[in-house]
């Protein structure tokens, strides 16, 4: 990671969702790295749980929500 860009996202909040593994989790992680505050959502909460946890252990601001975006919710009429 480059000095010049080290903390551009300070004063930022962003949204990750997937973020309990894999691409969504080091792309949270990045972010945080960089000064976001980050919010991660998945569905697994253990998995979302422990990435809060490395995120919060690297000095990093994480809120996580266990949430399913795959589907709209139903309209309440």
């Amino acid at each position: 990671m480059s000095t010049r860009n080290a903390q551009r996202f300070v004063g930022k909040v962003a949204i990750v969702t997937g973020a309990s593994q894999g691409m969504g989790k080091q792309v949270a992680l990045d972010l945080a790295a960089e000064g976001a505050q980050v919010v991660i959502c998945d569905v697994q909460e253990e998995a979302l749980n422990e990435a809060r946890r490395e995120i919060e252990r690297a000095g990093g601001r994480c809120l996580a929500l266990r949430c399913d975006v795959s589907s709209a919710p139903k309209s309440r009429r």
